[in-house]
C-alpha cells in the first residue's frame, strides 16, 4: 500500500478498500475528506451543527451504498462531494419546509378558527403533516421526498442509497399507516 505524507494510504488505496467493504478504508476516507465535506456543507448552510450533521450523513450515505462506487469511474472524494450536494440539498429542502410550515400554523393560529370557518382540507393537511412528523426515518423522508419534493422512487433509492424495493416498501407501509392514523383520528372527531 502507498502511503502520504500524512500517513494515510493514498486516496487510490484508500478507494479501492472502501469499495471492497475494508472498514479500515471508511475510517481513513473520514480521515482523508471529512474536513472538505465538513466545509462544504458550512459554506452552504452556515451553521456548524447541521454541517456537523450532513458530514456525519454523507458518510454514513456513502458507507451504506458503497457497492455503487466503482473507482475506476473516478475518485473517491468526488463521489463523497457528489453525496454531500445531495445532502445540503436535502438539508435546504427540509429547513424551507420547517419554515412554510410553520408560516402555515402561524396563519392558522392568527386566522379565525371556528369549526365553522376552518375547511376540512385545510384540516386534513394539518393532520397528515402531524402525523408525518411522527413517522420514523427513513420512513418520513422517503414520504416527504416523494410528495412534497415530488421525486420518484428511483431518485429517493439513489440518494438515500437504499436498493429500490426498500423504498418502495417503505412508501407502501408509511402510506398505509398515514391512512390508518387518519381514518382513526376522523372517527374520534366525528365520536364526539
Amino acid at each position: 500500500m502507498t502511503s502520504s505524507d500524512a500517513g494515510l494510504p493514498s486516496p487510490a488505496d484508500i478507494a479501492k478498500g472502501f469499495a471492497a467493504g475494508h472498514e479500515k478504508s471508511l475510517a481513513d476516507a473520514y480521515r482523508q475528506w471529512s474536513s472538505l465535506i465538513f466545509t462544504l456543507a458550512l459554506r452552504a448552510l452556515g451553521d456548524r451543527a447541521d454541517a456537523e450533521d450532513v458530514t456525519q450523513q454523507v458518510f454514513v450515505s456513502a458507507w451504506r451504498g458503497r457497492q455503487t462506487f466503482d473507482p475506476a469511474h473516478g475518485p473517491l472524494g468526488a463521489w463523497l462531494t457528489g453525496i454531500t450536494k445531495h445532502r445540503i440539498a436535502d438539508r435546504l429542502a427540509t429547513r424551507r419546509r420547517d419554515h412554510r410550515d410553520a408560516q402555515a400554523a402561524a396563519g392558522l393560529l392568527e386566522t379565525e378558527t371556528s369549526p365553522e370557518r376552518v375547511d376540512e382540507d385545510t384540516v386534513d393537511k394539518v393532520l397528515l403533516a402531524d402525523e408525518l412528523a411522527k413517522l420514523d426515518d427513513p420512513r418520513r423522508t422517503i414520504l416527504r421526498m416523494a410528495f412534497y419534493e415530488d421525486q420518484t422512487y428511483p431518485a429517493i433509492a439513489q440518494q438515500l442509497a437504499l436498493p429500490l424495493g426498500t423504498v418502495k416498501s417503505h412508501a407502501r407501509r408509511g402510506l398505509m399507516h398515514l391512512r390508518d392514523r387518519l381514518e382513526e383520528v376522523k372517527g374520534d372527531d366525528t365520536s364526539r
